[in-house]
């Protein structure tokens, strides 16, 4: 063993998250991480983004459009793709999730009547387009909303 294999213990590192202004003894004592003198070492210093009386960068971007809070996001899925369930099954937003059809389903799914369906299903989510609930029904199967 050598002085330049020594490491020190895992874990026994801190982060930079430290506390500041709490003197030497905390390894960042006197100017407490600020440096020496300027405006940043100040109290009552600028926030952060300010240029020094510059127009902003987020000020000078072009603002365009705009984004409405109350968007839910609907994950669609065509009626294709519910072949894949067994003859008779029960399809839940659970049962899609299993087979790997939906990942994240944050405000609903919706069942398009994209494709052809062979199977009769028992269908429970959110939403269906007109064609997806009559080509589900043809085969005797049942759509319901939940």
């Amino acid at each position: 063993m050598n002085l330049s294999d020594l490491r020190p213990a895992e874990g026994s590192k801190q982060s930079n998250n430290f506390r500041k202004g709490r003197g030497h003894a905390s390894g960042n004592g006197k100017t407490a991480g600020y440096g020496h003198k300027g405006q940043k070492a100040r109290s009552g210093r600028p926030r952060d983004g300010f240029e020094g009386g510059q127009n902003p960068f987020f000020r000078r971007l072009p603002k365009r459009g705009f984004r409405n809070r109350n968007t839910q996001e609907i994950i669609t899925i065509n009626v294709s793709m519910l072949n894949r369930f067994e003859d008779g099954a029960d399809v839940t937003i659970d049962s899609l999730m299993d087979i790997g059809l939906v990942s994240n389903p944050k405000d609903g799914v919706k069942i398009l009547g994209n494709g052809e369906l062979t199977k009769k299903l028992n269908v429970k989510v959110n939403a269906y387009s007109a064609k997806a609930v009559e080509k589900i029904e043809a085969l005797g199967g049942k759509a319901e909303v939940i």
